[in-house]
């Protein structure tokens, strides 16, 4: 899609933007994790209680992105190992129920979105980038404005205190330190 200046601002702004305030379609979204396991698969799982809003401002570049994350909602489809990921080895889910993200810069070139923001986990925040893929701006059968946004990061869990490991016999560790986290996510302009 082409890109047209904002009238009131010398700004490049994508022909479906509408400013508003949009909360998160929990039903038509997914955040997804990867890590490296084994040191040969990956251990993949989602977060099922999310919540997030962003606020598209007049001008692009004043857009806001919050979300929160219950980290109990844990799924790797292992029960066992949810329940290990919810422990003080992992999560400490006790003692920091949520994990939250709110942005610090928005841009978008073309269909490309670029979020900086701060991403907080087990108490330690640390600044993250997200890119990814504007989706468009459609309405629904319902009437209901919507938009879409896929975007990914890389984080290294122990910047975050999620140290727990085990060598293996082989060499290496049981986990790897990065992890992947993609989201998938639409969103619904509020009246």
């Amino acid at each position: 899609m082409r890109l047209h200046r904002h009238m009131t601002e010398n700004t490049l702004v994508h022909p479906q933007y509408v400013a508003g305030t949009w909360k998160l379609d929990p039903t038509h979204s997914k955040v997804a994790f990867s890590v490296k396991h084994l040191m040969i698969s990956k251990v993949r799982g989602t977060f099922d209680v999310v919540d997030a809003t962003v606020v598209t401002a007049e001008n692009p570049a004043d857009t806001t992105v919050e979300a929160t994350i219950d980290v109990s909602s844990v799924n790797t489809n292992q029960a066992d190992r949810d329940n290990h990921l919810r422990t003080n080895d992992f999560f400490k889910v006790d003692e920091f129920p949520t994990m939250t993200f709110r942005s610090t810069s928005y841009e978008v070139d073309g269909d490309d979105v670029t979020i900086e923001g701060e991403l907080t986990l087990r108490g330690v925040t640390k600044p993250v980038t997200l890119k990814g893929e504007f989706g468009g701006v459609i309405v629904d059968g319902y009437g209901q404005t919507k938009a879409a946004l896929e975007a990914t990061t890389v984080i290294n869990r122990m910047d975050f205190g999620v140290n727990w490991n085990a060598a293996l016999e082989a060499g290496g560790f049981t986990l790897g330190e990065k992890v992947t986290v993609e989201l998938d996510l639409q969103f619904t302009l509020q009246a």
